[in-house]
């Protein structure tokens, strides 16, 4: 059986493979065609989302100046620490739902004279607002993140917004310039490269049809821009979900020259949203079933892109999927509505796959946020008081950081399959780019859990690296045992002249390959 996961196929011979026992390491053979270089990937594709929901902001990321856990301006710093190390290139905010209810002006000012909200999206709870404008930008900035701000289009009008856009970037002496100077900040922030218009809209953000969403769009992008001097910023229209292609097709046939980027959103549930499935202690086919349906982002994207193709052949508009992940049933005893997960080593494969397709998409994927950052849904860190973990995402994607800026190569891939009930996976999954610092990455990802592979490439030299695997399906980080999985070293090995790596079960690696 011969599988392809790059961007085009090739006749290379391959190492045939035979029926293997479970015992027996499956043989794989990779070949790695760099004459056919890929767009770039942008830095952006491992973005992050962090909406006002639950324990994501409050307790996540910001605890406030006069909190007893270690902080600086009230930004958690052990979270913040652990941030920088992934390089985090985008974040959104503040929604997500909660956008198209937020009215900026409830953030910003004193603390202390700030008015407390409902926030009906998520759990009802009262939010003081002592997280807003200022301390999302101040925060992205010192992680040397651009933002990616959100509007309300759902519930205010687009003379809000462009008073918004105003008074984040503007460096002269309007009134609300002005405003933003006494508010403690005295330069206009210069990183506010993304402005989302709505989130959502055929849903939480206003239950529109695509015509009027595509209008709606049109008349606030006209009157929201950048200040006079202000960077330019990615007018980014509220998109599709799913295998929603209707929509796709009006805003790239209505959207007209104010459209930099459409959003598409994408959720890998187990189960149906009713019952959507434990993120801890499920079973092999629940296991399959969430690969699989991880990689079916692959077909949309493919999809959405030829429809954005018939109307914009030179790629002009890009395709953001700025939200994306697991989302399972939330963990028993937390609030509901704050949509707080455990996170295991299922999780990391899922983000693996899906940053390995999105890799092989990168002629219109130019960014992409993976829901959320912290204590929400597929997250990277997970807080208890002042305690924190990192989660098995979160170590993929410092894994993955060589691939920021890299050239994608088409990697094809021949091997056996995993199979498991009606589901049926190619068993390894590879990623291959030129890195920013001239190495060839590997990144491989063996998606059956109990059958190792002997992974032969076509390369020639030493590979090392690390690995991410467990004994279990649902290993995962506890408080009480927050280093129970982590990245180890990895390396491959030279066999009969080609370079070589035996990769156990369930698992993810990432090399630097170093060439002969």
């Amino acid at each position: 059986m011969k599988w392809t996961t790059g961007l085009l196929a090739f006749s290379a011979a391959f190492v045939i493979a035979v029926p293997v026992s479970a015992e027996t390491p499956a043989q794989v053979s990779v070949s790695i065609d760099t004459s056919h270089p890929g767009d770039v990937i942008q830095p952006a594709v491992e973005g992050q989302f962090a909406e006002n929901l639950g324990r994501g902001l409050y307790q996540g990321i910001w605890v406030g100046p006069g909190s007893s856990i270690p902080n600086t301006d009230g930004y958690r710093n052990d979270v913040m620490a652990a941030l920088k190390k992934l390089h985090v290139p985008v974040i959104r905010w503040p929604g997500g739902c909660f956008a198209d209810t937020y009215d900026w002006r409830d953030g910003i000012g004193p603390a202390a004279k700030r008015p407390r909200r409902i926030n009906g999206n998520w759990g009802g709870v009262t939010d003081d607002n002592s997280f807003g404008t200022n301390e999302f930008m101040n925060y992205s900035e010192r992680l040397g993140a651009d933002a990616y701000v959100s509007l309300n289009l759902g519930s205010l009008p687009a003379h809000t917004s462009a008073q918004w856009v105003e008074y984040m970037t503007s460096d002269s002496d309007s009134t609300l310039a002005q405003e933003r100077r006494a508010n403690g900040r005295d330069k206009p922030w210069k990183n506010l490269k993304y402005v989302g218009f709505g989130n959502e809209l055929w849903g939480c953000g206003g239950d529109m049809n695509a015509t009027y969403a595509t209008e709606l769009f049109k008349r606030y992008a006209a009157f929201v821009n950048p200040a006079p001097g202000a960077p330019s910023f990615v007018k980014v229209a509220s998109g599709p979900h799913d295998t929603q292609y209707d929509w796709t097709e009006t805003l790239m046939k209505n959207g007209g020259k104010q459209l930099g980027a459409i959003s598409l959103h994408y959720y890998t549930i187990p189960g149906d949203w009713e019952h959507k499935g434990s993120a801890t202690g499920f079973t092999r086919q629940e296991w399959a079933t969430t690969l699989s349906k991880a990689r079916a982002i692959d077909g949309m994207i493919a999809r959405h892109s030829a429809i954005m193709d018939k109307y914009d052949p030179d790629k002009k508009v890009a395709l953001y999927v700025d939200e994306w992940g697991t989302w399972y049933d939330q963990e028993p005893g937390s609030h509901p509505g704050f949509l707080y997960q455990q996170n295991t080593l299922r999780d990391a494969e899922v983000a693996a796959l899906t940053l390995n397709i999105f890799f092989r998409h990168t002629d219109r994927v130019k960014l992409a946020a993976i829901a959320q950052m912290v204590n929400v849904l597929q997250a990277m860190i997970l807080t208890k008081g002042d305690k924190m973990l990192l989660t098995p995402t979160y170590d993929v994607f410092h894994m993955y950081i060589p691939f920021q800026g890299a050239t994608p190569y088409p990697a094809s891939v021949s091997g056996p399959e995993y199979k498991q009930g009606d589901v049926d996976l190619p068993m390894v999954d590879v990623s291959a780019a030129k890195g920013t610092d001239g190495k060839l990455y590997l990144s491989l990802v063996n998606l059956d859990p109990d059958r190792a592979a002997h992974v032969v490439t076509g390369l020639k030299g030493a590979a090392t690296g690390q690995i991410l695997t467990g004994p279990k399906m649902d290993t995962h980080n506890t408080f009480n045992a927050p280093n129970t999985i982590h990245p180890m070293a990895y390396s491959g090995k030279m066999s009969g002249g080609k370079l070589s790596f035996d990769l156990p079960a369930k698992s993810v690696a990432v090399v630097a390959v170093t060439q002969q």
